[in-house]
C-alpha cells in the first residue's frame, strides 16, 4: 500500500508510549483521522501510567505496555498482536523501547519522523517518513503523520469523556461560581519547578484580589508532597492541598472546572488544553513555541531566551530546537511580579 493512501486504511496502530503531555497532542490527530476516517479500526499503542486517561477514548483499542517489565514488555505486546496485521503503524516516538515495540507490529507501511528528526534509529524499524519540517511545535509535529496519510484536514478536538465519579470529584472542590485556580507546581523533572514561596505569593494576590478558590495539584511523588506542603506553609492565605490525591481523569474533570491553571512544563499544561483553560505556563527551562500550552501561548512567562543567553551564551533561534537548559537556577529567572501581571492581564480578558 503506498501513500498517500487513496481511500481509507481497514485498521490503524498508532504507537505513542508516553508522556502524558505527548498523549494528549496525539489525541486531536486521533480525533481528525477518526472523523475523515469512520471506518477505520484504530489501535493504540500506550504506557500503562497514560492508559489511564486516554482509554476514556471511545472506539480505539488500546494495548497497554508496563515499562517497568522491561524486555518482558517487548514480548507481551509480541503476544498480544500475535497474527495480527495493520494497514499501517505511525510510530509517533522517538525512543529505542518504542522501536523494538514497533518490530513487533506487522503492517506493510510502517511510518515514521523525516531522517533529521528519526534519533533513536528510528529511522530503522520505518520504511516510510513524514514531510521534514523544523522548528515546530510538538502537536503540529503529530500532524505530519495523517497528511503523509494523505488526509489535509485538522481538527484541534480533544473531547474526551469524563466518568460520572471524576466529575463527582470535581464538583465537591468546585461546587460554584467562584473562580478557581489550580497550581500543579511541579513537573518531573526537577530544574524545571518555580519556587514554592514565589507560588504561595501568587496564590495569596489570587486570592485577595481577585476572590479565587486555590487548589494545589499533583502526583503522589515525595518532590511534589514536599512542595505541596512548602507552598501551603508560605501562603498567608486559605489553600487546598489535593497532591496526591486524585486519580488523571479526576484532574481533567478538576481542570474542567478551574478558571485557570498555573504550572510549568508539565502533563497537566496540556490536560488543561483539552478542557479549554488557559494555562499560565511558566517557561524557562524548555521552549513554550516548543512545548508549551498549545491554546496558551500568550499566557505564558516566557524566561527562555534569557535562559539561553546566560547558561549557553547563544541566542534561542541559535539553539538546537529541542534544546533543554535544565540548569540550577534557571526558572529563578522568571519573577513573582512577571506571574502575577500576566494572572491580572488574563482575568481581565476572560468574560
Amino acid at each position: 500500500m503506498m501513500l498517500p493512501f487513496a481511500q481509507a486504511p481497514r485498521s490503524v496502530c498508532i504507537l505513542r508510549l508516553s508522556a502524558i503531555g505527548d498523549t494528549c497532542h496525539i489525541v486531536p490527530v486521533l480525533r481528525t483521522m477518526q472523523q475523515v476516517w469512520p471506518t477505520t479500526r484504530f489501535t493504540w499503542i500506550i504506557a500503562k501510567t497514560e492508559s489511564g486517561l486516554m482509554r476514556l477514548i471511545e472506539g480505539v483499542e488500546f494495548i497497554i505496555v508496563d515499562k517497568r517489565a522491561g524486555l518482558g514488555a517487548v514480548a507481551a505486546v509480541r503476544r498480544q498482536l500475535a497474527g495480527r496485521t495493520f494497514d499501517a503503524l505511525l510510530h509517533m516516538q522517538v525512543a529505542l523501547r518504542a522501536s523494538l515495540i514497533a518490530l513487533q507490529v506487522s503492517a506493510p507501511v510502517k511510518l515514521g519522523f523525516d531522517r533529521t528528526r528519526a534519533r533513536e534509529l528510528q529511522w530503522l524499524v520505518t520504511n516510510a517518513r513524514i514531510a521534514e519540517r523544523s522548528r515546530e511545535h510538538v502537536l503540529d509535529s503529530f500532524f505530519g503523520f495523517p497528511q503523509a496519510l494523505g488526509i489535509k484536514e485538522r481538527l484541534l478536538r480533544w473531547d474526551i469523556p469524563l466518568p460520572p465519579a471524576a466529575q463527582d470529584y470535581a464538583r465537591a472542590l468546585v461546587p460554584d461560581a467562584q473562580p478557581t485556580l489550580v497550581i500543579s507546581p511541579c513537573s518531573s523533572h526537577a530544574s524545571r519547578n518555580w519556587r514554592p514561596e514565589r507560588y504561595a505569593a501568587v496564590a495569596e494576590h489570587a486570592v485577595r484580589r481577585h476572590g479565587m478558590r486555590v487548589i494545589l495539584s499533583g502526583g503522589p511523588s515525595i518532590l511534589e508532597q514536599a512542595t505541596g506542603a512548602a507552598i501551603v506553609r508560605a501562603a498567608r492565605v486559605p489553600l487546598m492541598n489535593q497532591i496526591g490525591r486524585d486519580t488523571l481523569p479526576e484532574l481533567l474533570a478538576l481542570l474542567a472546572r478551574a478558571a485557570v491553571l498555573l504550572s510549568p512544563d508539565s502533563g497537566p499544561v496540556h490536560m488543561a488544553t483539552m478542557v479549554g483553560t488557559p494555562v499560565l505556563g511558566l517557561y524557562g527551562a524548555t521552549n513554550p513555541a516548543r512545548s508549551g500550552p498549545y491554546l496558551s501561548q500568550q499566557w505564558c512567562v516566557n524566561a527562555y531566551a534569557a535562559a539561553a543567553r546566560r547558561f549557553r551564551q547563544r541566542e534561542p533561534e541559535e539553539l538546537p530546537w529541542t534544546t533543554k537548559i535544565e540548569v540550577p537556577g534557571v526558572m529563578d529567572l522568571i519573577q513573582g511580579e512577571e506571574v502575577i501581571a500576566k494572572l491580572d492581564e488574563l482575568l481581565r480578558s476572560r468574560p
